[in-house]
């Protein structure tokens, strides 16, 4: 039983009771909690296959809510000393509400909270922008209809932003509203649940797409480790300067002259970082030679595409990375390496990654070599073009490009 206890003299208590509770008073007051009394009770949902443990001691949390900036409001969870739930340990997922009726908010902040969740509120779309990016929540509830923001325009933010792309958000419909359902399939919507809420199917679905949240998260990290260290693979060498961060200015701007795709322009920049990641399991004494290297020292250095490779393979988001990495050094006759691949035997992609990381050392100072000035870099690369280095359409296209850039 949970009861809605007011400490305001004369105020009204309504209590709910059960699994689905449908109605829940919205004349809280600013100091009312939340309160539960000493139970242990464990419940068997049959049709989700779904088993849910609560052992909540008596404890008092604040499950009121608190008026910020006028229009956005946060309220606590039911967490009690012991109470753990959805397998998530002592690492608490949020949920943010985003509703603008406060009866269907306050609805789906009691029953989130029954299920160990931290529930934070808001009641308009701008409201909820400014708090995504404040609290960082594991999943949204978002309603469809409301005031100048509407849920849609906020899904849409969300999912263009790289850094709240991983957020899943459920959107909250009416039972038959399919036109609201495409629209939001549209705008990246990752689920849809109709009011009134069902307890067990809102907990099924919440837990479901958190966990996958988690997951992605973990994939992300394990990126985001592999560019650390492909960074300070680079910070080894001294000499190649910010080499990576403009393979990745390069690659994006070639990518939209060329008209690829938002999945291709991604890989060619993340090949910026990643192309010589390999190079971690090459000896310092060959890396970093200051002379001539020997045959025997340039078949060592010739790995690094190998260990690359190796390296980024676990990771199915760098499936379209890896033939960058292993391929940037084939030749359109054949004379490159690791597979003297010939022609269109070569990945697309690393044929044009080839480009924009030869033009960037032909273009940058080193100690074996000054910087070529642009029209330098392309004559030299056009000659090896001629010898039938890289395909000639190809090198016209990025004569072109490189023309255009320096034109603007």
């Amino acid at each position: 039983m949970i009861q809605w206890k007011s400490n305001y003299t004369g105020s009204t208590e309504q209590k709910v009771s059960g699994s689905n509770p449908t109605t829940i008073n919205n004349q809280v007051g600013k100091n009312h909690a939340l309160t539960t009394q000493s139970e242990r009770h464990t419940e068997e949902v049959s049709n989700y296959g779904l088993k849910i443990k609560e052992t909540i001691n008596s404890d008092s949390s604040n499950f009121g809510l608190k008026k910020e900036n006028r229009d956005l409001r946060v309220s606590t969870t039911l967490q009690a000393k012991g109470y753990t739930l959805n397998s998530f340990d002592s690492d608490v997922p949020k949920v943010l509400v985003v509703d603008d009726h406060a009866a269907s908010r306050m609805t789906a902040v009691a029953l989130l909270g029954m299920e160990g969740y931290e529930v934070i509120e808001a009641e308009s779309g701008s409201a909820a922008v400014h708090l995504i990016s404040e609290k960082q929540p594991d999943l949204i509830l978002l309603d469809v209809m409301m005031p100048e923001m509407d849920g849609f325009e906020v899904c849409q933010l969300l999912k263009q932003d790289e850094q709240t792309r991983l957020i899943p958000v459920i959107f909250i419909t009416a039972l038959n509203d399919r036109r609201s359902r495409i629209r939001g399939i549209e705008v990246g919507a990752d689920d849809f649940l109709s009011k009134p809420f069902d307890r067990v199917e809102l907990a099924a679905r919440v837990k479901s797409l958190i966990r996958q949240k988690r997951l992605n998260e973990d994939l992300d990290h394990a990126e985001k480790a592999l560019f650390s260290i492909a960074r300070a693979i680079e910070s080894r060498d001294p000499n190649t300067g910010d080499h990576c961060e403009r393979l990745v200015e390069l690659g994006k701007a070639f990518g939209e002259y060329l008209g690829l795709t938002r999945y291709q322009i991604r890989d060619l920049m993340w090949g910026g970082y990643l192309h010589d990641i390999g190079k971690v399991g090459i000896p310092d004494s060959v890396l970093l030679k200051k002379g001539k290297l020997t045959a025997q020292e340039w078949e060592v250095m010739r790995q690094h595409v190998l260990i690359g490779e190796k390296i980024c393979q676990p990771l199915r988001s760098m499936r379209g990375v890896i033939p960058i990495i292993r391929s940037h050094h084939e030749r359109w006759d054949g004379s490159g390496y690791p597979d003297k691949l010939k022609e269109d035997e070569i990945p697309f992609l690393a044929q044009v990654f080839q480009m924009i990381d030869i033009y960037d050392a032909l273009t940058s100072e080193r100690p074996y070599k000054k910087a070529f000035t642009p029209t330098e870099a392309l004559s030299i690369m056009q000659e090896e073009t001629d010898k039938g280095w890289r395909d000639k359409k190809l090198m016209q296209q990025f004569t072109d490009f490189i023309s255009t850039i320096n034109n603007s």
